[in-house]
């Protein structure tokens, strides 16, 4: 199976590669892995680009890494792109864009067993911990967000603790977030 052209140009823009060769696949597969701590191997991502003519169809969970790669919650979500369009200025139902609030805002969301994070939004979907209770996330980390989804995990693309990348984080990663709110 080869990923339709318009995500084939989203990987291409994500990770500053052209992908005009297939070894450009080989550091596609570490972008993937050092973002989302999963490996997809480059002879998958050959087949999934067009360099190498196999119609097996990925498994569900490789085509979700690339999904949370370019910044959405499943692969299902990345595929409406298709149905929908790839352009659309609305949010889906339950679904807070980083790219709608104001800096200085906050995000309080809550997700179980009993977690709680509310965080700054600072602008360029960059996010300050204010509280955190019972999450691995502390107070003062500094983390990349694209979006908020009701039901859905919170995808993480990046935690920074006092100046350190510690990568890329999941939470609510079996029920999803239970509340979001925007105060």
């Amino acid at each position: 199976m080869r990923l339709p052209f318009h995500i084939i140009e989203m990987l291409k823009r994500k990770s500053g590669s052209d992908l005009h060769l297939p070894s450009d696949c080989e550091q596609l597969s570490l972008d993937i892995q050092s973002r989302t701590g999963v490996r997809i191997g480059a002879t998958t991502l050959k087949r999934l680009v067009g360099f190498a003519q196999d119609e097996r169809v990925p498994h569900a969970s490789t085509l979700d890494v690339i999904a949370h790669y370019l910044g959405y919650a499943h692969w299902d979500e990345l595929a409406q792109i298709e149905e929908k369009g790839n352009s659309d200025f609305a949010a889906f139902d339950g679904e807070i864009r980083s790219v709608d609030l104001q800096p200085n805002v906050y995000v309080k969301i809550t997700y179980l067993p009993d977690r709680v994070i509310r965080m700054q939004y600072l602008g360029n979907q960059h996010f300050r911990i204010a509280e955190s209770l019972n999450s691995k996330l502390q107070v003062d980390d500094e983390v990349e967000i694209q979006s908020f989804v009701l039901q859905h995990p919170l995808l993480v693309l990046n935690v920074r603790r006092a100046g350190q990348s510690l990568g890329p984080f999941t939470a609510g990663r079996v029920s999803g977030l239970s509340s979001i709110e925007v105060e």
